[in-house]
């Protein structure tokens, strides 16, 4: 029997970003990657996800996507059996993070996308990644993506609500994993939150950054199968 499963984006991310997860994963689940790619608020990505999404099924979110993980966990909790979430955080931004996201969206209005992109594959892969390549999969995929998108989702992500004072209520089987290299959401961050989560499990990726489920998917679907068997 495949276990139903939705896999979230995160920003100027699309499928590749799952693809060797759930690849790793094929023997025992049906996939649907979600389509972050048309909304500019949290709350409608995760209300789009919820329209195309089976009756029940398992949820994993990565950057981006944690947050509209934790958006349908306020809206449908009862859909999702279990939560993975993944190189996120769920607090709302800071004032100083917001000021970073605007710049970039300026930047995009100046016709510099490509430089935005490229600026952010320091923070996104692991130092020994970078001009390798992942490193070039990782640019190609932000590419895909496109400026448009990228402005949208940020306006999403600066406009996201505060969500450590629901973590307390989560009662699917959760996952909180993060890349051991990850500079954007570092490790102490997921600590937090899977301390907030009643009965979460915490996975530290080795030898990854930002984005473990290019970087390292190895330890990314060993642990994925040990929660989806919760």
């Amino acid at each position: 029997m495949y276990q139903p499963i939705v896999f979230l984006p995160g920003l100027i991310c699309d499928q590749r970003l799952w693809r060797d997860v759930i690849d790793g994963l094929a023997d025992c689940v049906a996939p649907m990657v979600a389509d972050l790619r048309l909304d500019d608020t949290i709350a409608a990505m995760a209300a789009r996800t919820l329209a195309a999404a089976p009756p029940l099924f398992a949820l994993a979110g990565l950057s981006m996507g944690g947050y509209v993980a934790l958006e349908i966990m306020r809206q449908a909790p009862e859909r999702v059996t279990h939560l993975a979430l993944l190189d996120t955080s769920a607090r709302a931004d800071t004032e100083e993070r917001r000021e970073t996201r605007r710049k970039g969206i300026e930047m995009i209005g100046q016709g510099k996308f490509i430089g935005v992109s490229r600026g952010l594959l320091p923070t996104l892969v692991a130092p020994h990644h970078l001009g390798m390549p992942l490193a070039e999969e990782v640019q190609a995929m932000s590419e895909r993506v496109g400026g448009e998108v990228y402005i949208r989702q940020q306006k999403a992500i600066m406009g996201r609500i505060d969500s450590v004072p629901n973590l307390g209520a989560i009662t699917a089987p959760t996952l909180v994993g993060v890349g051991a290299l990850d500079k954007l959401i570092p490790p102490e961050m997921s600590e937090e939150m899977a301390a907030r989560i009643p009965g979460a499990e915490l996975a530290t990726f080795p030898d990854a950054g930002h984005l473990p489920t290019m970087e390292n998917p190895r330890p990314v679907v060993e642990a994925m199968k040990v929660w989806l068997g919760r």
